[in-house]
């Protein structure tokens, strides 16, 4: 990407898409275009082809995506598969119809089967049923990934897609119902903490093994990848690592200095038993994550305290 190129970062309030922006300037890119979902409805097709008709962004990040986890995506499959489908194919489709040089499409670890060799390389996508708890999700990104992929091979253009593993860091969602793992497990804590609360319960038994990537060295890849990489497989981005649920809910309790009992309700789902991505690929083009998890986790935990709006999402 030329220092001066017209670079549009959808998803740029988000904790990836705000990432890759804050990147990007740090690089020296400042041609960069952002919209809200007020100035710009990713769902409305008429209204997505209009931007890039007016716009005519050289590159873009397709970061914007509906997220949540596990009580979300079983609550509302129909609603992430539908609202997650409808946008990427509209900003990817958009991007095409007006001549983009390049788009990246972000996807997620969980488009490879629940039960996949370990660690899983790009190879193993579609070898496998998926993890019922966020199967809607992992299709429309799997759908995403494949339209990239076939539009290089019909129509010959440059179109990456990158498959992160479990994010957090900078301007994650901290919704105790609708969150992810790690997040929601800083707030828990945070609040067992500041309320004296003797015992935490935490979801299934902890014996899940997960990997956690810091969203910033995300970014960083991200940036990399599109000035590095061509190809109609994605690249896996992660760090190789991986801890158990109980291993990082005592972590994220040192770290917070939450001194309580934590209990386990077994009652409540694990979701997949294992997962880590297979990062050769990554690290072949000369990429390795630069943030360990306890590090990772005291920064996140900073950003939490600075900015409790996020919180309430």
């Amino acid at each position: 990407m030329e220092k001066d190129a017209k670079i549009y970062v959808a998803g740029h309030q988000g904790m990836v898409g705000s990432a890759i922006v804050r990147e990007l300037r740090r690089q020296g890119y400042m041609n960069i275009i952002v919209r809200t979902h007020k100035e710009l409805n990713l769902g409305n097709q008429y209204s997505v082809q209009n931007f890039f008709e007016i716009e005519k962004p050289e590159y873009v990040f397709l970061a914007a995506a509906k997220v949540g986890g596990i009580i979300a995506n079983q609550e509302a499959m129909a609603d992430f598969l539908y609202d997650n489908m409808i946008l990427e194919m509209n900003v990817i489709h958009s991007a095409w119809k007006n001549g983009c040089k390049k788009l990246e499409f972000l996807g997620s670890s969980c488009i490879y089967p629940r039960m996949a060799a370990q660690p899983m390389k790009e190879s193993c996508l579609l070898t496998g049923e998926l993890e019922k708890t966020n199967e809607a999700y992992a299709l429309a990104k799997i759908s995403g990934l494949k339209y990239c992929e076939f539009l290089n091979r019909q129509y010959g253009t440059d179109y990456i897609s990158v498959m992160p593993t479990n994010l957090y860091g900078p301007n994650d969602n901290y919704h105790p119902l609708h969150s992810h793992v790690l997040p929601a497990m800083i707030r828990r804590f945070h609040e067992a903490k500041q309320e004296g609360i003797p015992f935490v319960v935490c979801w299934g038994d902890g014996s899940p093994l997960r990997e956690f990537l810091y969203v910033d060295d995300l970014a960083e890849l991200c940036i990399f990848l599109m000035n590095k990489y061509s190809g109609n497989e994605a690249v896996n981005a992660g760090t190789g690592k991986e801890v158990t649920i109980k291993e990082l809910t005592e972590l994220i309790a040192k770290l917070i200095g939450y001194t309580g009992e934590i209990r386990w309700d077994k009652s409540k789902p694990n979701g997949t038993p294992r997962k880590l991505l297979d990062v050769s690929k990554a690290a072949s083009l000369g990429w390795t994550y630069k943030t360990e998890l306890e590090e990772g986790i005291r920064l996140a935990y900073e950003d939490f305290l600075s900015n409790p709006v996020r919180a309430e999402r």
